[in-house]
């Protein structure tokens, strides 16, 4: 009886051990599924901006040409003024009294010059009676032509002096606006120092110092927008003027836009000034599609065939918003992962349907 219980405890006992067994077959991994596009070259003007702001296409700097006490100032930084209107004053003894001298220098001279020409008058009709000599005629025609000169001399004196005495009033050349005063009252101007900078009225410019970059990254549109930073709509502008010169403390490159001529804008306003390149046929991708290697910009290439993915380095272009130019390493018709792409891995195969247009 024992000897029938055992074979059948053993036969019950690799019955549950069997059940216990895990199945050996394993479910297949199904391929990661992620987006892709297509690359294709697209036409594209890329933008740049910068910041500047307005200025006068004619400014000049006014300066006393004598030196002298400034004794009055009558305009000050904003205000308007007219061709011709007296800006400020210095004191005019000094050339007063210079006026004084020529004046008595130029009567001296002009009593000798009536002598010498009475002397003359008279030896020529003692020459023509005969009753005195060629020489002594000679000598007095000699002497009425310096006393001439003498006069001819002392008149330029005085109208050097009264110039003198006119420029210690320092007037406005151009109808326009006082943007910078350099000059109080009771300092004492020297000649040619800046005392005042006048804005013509007339075209404005928007000034911008824009970074060499900008100027070596393409080829730009003649045609910019201008737009004021207190607000209002842009302003169409045109490059007048590149500086040939680098700013070396800068690294910029200053640049003059011509406004348009009925744009109302205000001196010294900021604006922002956005350009384009010339369009050019560039690949664009968007900022999701960016990996990289070693270091190195890359991007997920899928091949068609096999649905398998590989890392591939690439040379960015440029960066802009939500996207990024590939300037090498793709070509037209490729399939790029753009969604997905974190948890890749060199050879995967992976799931897609199709590339977005």
């Amino acid at each position: 009886m024992r000897r029938l219980a055992l074979p059948a405890l053993m036969a019950i006992s690799l019955a549950g051990l069997s059940a216990c067994t895990p199945d050996k077959k394993t479910e297949e991994k199904s391929p990661r599924h992620v987006e892709t596009v297509k690359v294709h070259t697209i036409k594209v003007a890329e933008a740049v901006s910068t910041t500047g702001e307005i200025s006068a296409r004619v400014q000049s700097d006014l300066s006393f040409r004598v030196s002298g006490r400034i004794t009055e100032r009558l305009v000050d930084i904003g205000q308007h003024v007219t061709n011709g209107q007296v800006l400020a004053r210095i004191d005019p003894e000094e050339q007063k009294a210079d006026l004084e001298v020529a004046l008595a220098t130029l009567q001296s001279a002009q009593a000798q010059q009536t002598q010498a020409q009475q002397a003359f008058d008279r030896q020529q009709s003692l020459f023509n009676t005969g009753v005195t000599t060629r020489a002594a005629l000679d000598q007095a025609q000699e002497t009425l032509l310096t006393g001439q000169g003498t006069v001819q001399s002392a008149q330029a004196q005085v109208e050097t002096a009264r110039d003198a005495l006119d420029q210690t009033e320092l007037k406005a050349d151009a109808d326009g606006i006082i943007t910078a005063r350099n000059a109080e009252v009771g300092q004492v101007a020297q000649a040619a120092q800046l005392v005042f900078t006048l804005a013509h009225d007339g075209p404005r410019d928007a000034v911008i110092n824009v970074d060499e970059s900008m100027l070596l990254g393409g080829e730009l549109q003649n045609d910019v927008f201008v737009k004021m930073l207190s607000g209002g709509d842009p302003i169409k502008a045109t490059v007048r003027e590149i500086s040939p010169t680098l700013d070396t403390t800068k690294g910029t490159i200053r640049v003059k836009l011509s406004l348009d001529a009925a744009a109302a804008v205000r001196l010294g306003s900021a604006v922002v000034a956005t350009a384009h390149y010339k369009p050019v046929d560039t690949i664009q991708l968007p900022w999701s599609a960016m990996a990289s290697v070693s270091g190195q910009p890359a991007v997920w290439i899928i091949d068609p065939k096999s649905s398998s993915v590989s890392l591939r380095k690439i040379e960015v272009g440029n960066y802009v918003n939500e996207r990024f130019s590939v300037h090498s390493g793709l070509s037209e018709g490729e399939t790029v992962v753009v969604d997905g792409t974190k948890f890749l891995t060199a050879g995967e195969v992976v799931a897609y349907e199709g590339a977005a247009q």
